[in-house]
């Protein structure tokens, strides 16, 4: 009959904890590289726009062609966006994890419990104000609602001369845009989906 090999739970759960520190550590990276390509991306296209001298009449004749490229940039902001709220939520989820390890030690060991600050109890919620994450986030919104209104923008062109009512609904587009992908980051932003 074949011997069990003995395991030791110690050594089982200290190389989880590893494990998911590790997760925690990669998301937190990963979020950093998503919304600095992001980023780069708007600021590279943006610039050579605005590096690229065009007379009224030149722009009216890419117009179009503007519109396609910052619907383009909107739509990779939401994308940004949704990945910058499942990576949160994956740190949130690993978070926890290490929390219930901390707490199965903590219940066998009562003396270790005060060195523990984050306990599953009070760990930050997943959509903390003014954490980093959060800060991000809005970065991008505001950028994807510039770009959305600049998507506006050369559509308007296309047509003519923008009035004063053009304004105001590239004003509305702009605040609309902004409203609307925040949302949509605040909508993914949970935990277990």
């Amino acid at each position: 009959m074949p011997v069990k090999p003995k395991l030791s739970t110690d050594e089982i759960l200290k190389a989880e904890y590893n494990y998911i520190a590790n997760t925690v550590f990669q998301a937190n990276e990963d979020r950093s590289r998503v919304a600095s390509f992001y980023f780069v991306t708007v600021g590279s296209l943006v610039a050579a726009i605005l590096g690229t001298i065009f007379s009224t009449e030149n722009i009216k004749n890419f117009a179009l062609a503007f519109v396609g490229l910052f619907v383009t940039l909107t739509i990779l902001g939401a994308l940004t966006l949704a990945q910058l709220a499942r990576l949160r939520a994956a740190w949130h989820e690993s978070v926890q994890a290490m929390n219930q390890i901390k707490d199965y030690y903590i219940k066998h060991n009562k003396e270790i419990e005060p060195a523990f600050k984050w306990r599953i109890k009070t760990l930050p919620n997943t959509d903390k104000p003014y954490s980093i994450a959060n800060l991000m986030a809005i970065e991008v919104s505001m950028l994807s609602a510039i770009t959305s209104a600049t998507a506006f923008y050369f559509l308007l062109l296309t047509l003519g001369n923008i009035a004063w009512w053009g304004w105001l609904i590239l004003a509305a587009t702009l605040a609309g845009g902004g409203y609307a992908q925040w949302m949509w980051y605040k909508s993914l932003l949970v935990d277990d989906q």
